[in-house]
C-alpha cells in the first residue's frame, strides 16, 4: 500500500490502504488494526482509471436489492463485502461548515469552522465575488475537517435559495432574500466555490472539493403555521409565478453553478409531490414550456421520498457524487 485515507466511522477513525499506484482500495482497518472490509480484486468498479459511469453501473449491479434499498437514506451503511464505505449524506453549510447534521464531527482536535454572517445580511452585500469567496473558504474547511478524519460525508445541504416573501415562514435569514435574480446568482457562485470551481466559466474539474445541495424544491416557505406542516402543505402556484419566480434560482444553482445536488421540498405544488416529480419528470410540477427546464436529471437527489421507478438512477448518482469526493 501507498498510500493511506482517513474517514471518520461511528466507532472512530477508519484507515483505508490504497494500492501503489493509486487506482484500488486494498483494505480499510479500524483503529484497533481489525479488518473492516477490503475491495473485490480485479473489478471495474475498483478502477479509478475507469470512467465514473462505467464503474457506478458495474458496483449497482452487483449490489442486492436489499443493499441498493438501504443506500438510499441520509445514512448509508457499509456494504462490506463489496468494499462500499459508509456514507452519511446530511451536513449542514448555510454559512459555515456545520455539526448540525449527521456528517461532521467538530467534537475532535478541530472544534470549529469559520462562521460568516447569515446568508440574508451576506446577500445585501449584493457582492457576487464575496459569496464565492465565502462558499471557497466552506469547501476548504469541510475538505480540512474530513482530512482530519472528523467527517463521514462531505455533502452539505446548501445554499437554502428559496424565495422569501413572508417572514411567517421563520427561515428567512437562510436565504438571499425576496429577489429571484439575486438568489439565483448567489446560488450559482456559492456553489461553484464550494465545489473547488472557477466563479464562472467552463466547470474546472470533474473531482469535487465538497458538495453542494441547492434546497427546496419548489415553492417552499412553510414548516408550521397553524396546525399545517411542511409534510401536508399544498402550494398553489400559477405556471407564471413558478416561471418568474420560484423556479429560476433552481435553474441558475444547475445550469451555472453546475450543482452537485438538489433537496426536493416536503410540501406538495398544485397537489403533486415535488420529489417523485423531481427523480422521474423532466419538467418542474405545474409546467407546461421548456424554457424554464432546469435539468434536474443531472443533480443527485440530497433528500427524497424515492419511488421504486427511481430508485436506479438515484442509487447511481449517488454513487457517482461519492467517487467525485474520492469516497469510493
Amino acid at each position: 500500500m501507498s498510500s493511506i485515507a482517513v474517514s471518520y466511522g461511528e466507532d472512530g477513525p477508519v484507515f483505508c490502504g490504497l494500492s501503489s499506484d493509486g487506482s484500488h482500495l486494498v483494505a480499510c482497518f479500524g483503529a484497533d488494526a481489525s479488518v473492516l472490509y477490503g475491495a473485490p480484486p480485479n473489478i471495474p468498479f475498483c478502477d479509478t482509471g475507469l470512467p465514473i459511469d462505467r464503474r457506478v453501473g458495474d458496483l449497482v449491479a452487483r449490489m442486492t436489492v436489499a443493499e441498493k434499498i438501504s443506500q438510499l437514506g441520509d445514512e448509508s451503511p457499509a456494504v462490506p463485502r463489496l468494499g462500499v464505505p459508509a456514507y452519511k449524506w446530511w451536513s449542514e453549510a448555510l454559512h459555515g461548515v456545520s455539526d448540525h447534521g449527521r456528517g461532521v464531527h467538530l467534537s475532535g482536535p478541530l472544534r470549529a469552522a469559520t462562521s460568516f454572517p447569515q446568508v440574508i445580511l451576506t446577500a445585501a452585500s449584493f457582492n457576487p465575488h464575496l459569496w464565492y469567496r465565502i462558499g471557497q473558504v466552506i469547501g476548504v474547511e469541510a475538505r480540512a475537517v474530513y482530512n482530519n478524519g472528523q467527517a463521514e460525508g462531505l455533502t452539505f445541504w446548501a445554499p437554502n435559495i428559496n424565495v422569501f416573501r413572508d417572514p411567517r415562514w421563520g427561515r428567512g435569514q437562510e436565504t438571499p432574500g425576496e429577489d429571484p435574480t439575486v438568489a439565483g446568482k448567489y446560488a450559482a457562485v456559492f456553489v461553484r466555490g464550494v465545489q473547488g470551481y472557477g466563479i464562472s466559466g467552463p466547470v474546472n474539474s470533474t473531482d469535487l472539493e465538497a458538495s453542494a445541495c441547492c434546497k427546496h424544491f419548489t415553492a417552499y416557505d412553510l414548516e408550521n403555521w397553524k396546525g399545517v406542516t411542511r409534510y401536508v402543505f399544498d402550494a398553489k402556484v400559477t405556471a407564471q409565478d413558478l416561471e418568474d419566480t420560484y423556479n429560476p434560482p433552481f435553474k441558475s444553482c444547475v445550469e451555472d453553478g453546475h450543482a452537485s445536488g438538489i433537496m426536493c421540498s416536503y410540501n406538495r405544488v398544485n397537489g403533486v409531490p415535488t420529489c417523485p416529480i423531481t427523480t422521474s419528470s423532466p419538467r418542474p410540477p405545474g409546467r407546461t414550456g421548456d424554457s424554464t427546464d432546469i435539468s434536474l436529471r443531472t443533480a443527485t437527489l440530497c433528500r427524497s421520498s424515492m419511488t421504486r421507478k427511481g430508485m436506479p438512477r438515484r442509487q447511481k448518482m449517488q454513487l457517482q457524487m461519492s467517487s467525485r469526493l474520492g469516497w469510493t
